[in-house]
C-alpha cells in the first residue's frame, strides 16, 4: 500500500538546522508531487513548501521563505525539508503529503505520513 514515512525531527536550539526526510513507497513517486505541511498544537495546519514531480519547481510558506529548502530523490523516493535558521514559532508536528496535483492546498494530496515533531527552544 501506499506509505509516506517521516524522520528526522527532534529538539533544536533557536538558530538551528535540522532536515527532515520523507520515504515514500507503494507507487511511483516520480509521478507525484510532494508537499510539506506543518500543525502546531491549538493551530489550523499550515502549508510549507512544495515540490513537483521533476524537482524543477518549488514553492514556499511565507513564513519560511529563505530559511527552508524542499528537495527530492527520485532515485530513492525520498523528499526532503532542509529547515534552517530555525525559530520557536516553528515548533509543529511535520507532515509530508503526496499528491498528483499537489500545490499549497492540503486538499489536493491523496496520502499523507503519520509526521515528525519538530520543537524549537529559545
Amino acid at each position: 500500500q501506499v506509505q509516506l514515512v517521516e524522520s528526522g525531527g527532534g529538539l533544536v536550539q533557536a538558530g538551528g538546522s535540522l532536515r527532515l526526510s520523507c520515504a515514500a513507497s507503494g507507487r511511483t513517486f516520480s509521478d507525484y508531487n510532494m508537499g510539506w505541511f506543518r500543525q502546531a498544537p491549538g493551530k489550523e495546519r499550515e502549508f510549507v513548501a512544495q515540490i513537483s514531480w521533476s524537482g524543477h519547481s518549488t514553492y514556499y510558506g511565507d513564513s519560511v521563505k529563505g530559511r527552508f529548502t524542499i528537495s527530492r530523490d527520485n532515485t530513492k523516493n525520498t523528499v526532503y525539508l532542509q529547515m534552517n535558521s530555525l525559530r520557536p514559532e516553528d515548533r509543529a508536528l511535520y507532515y509530508c503529503a503526496e499528491g498528483l496535483h499537489g500545490n499549497s492546498w492540503a486538499r489536493r494530496y491523496d496520502c499523507w505520513g503519520q509526521g515528525t515533531q519538530v520543537t524549537v527552544s529559545s
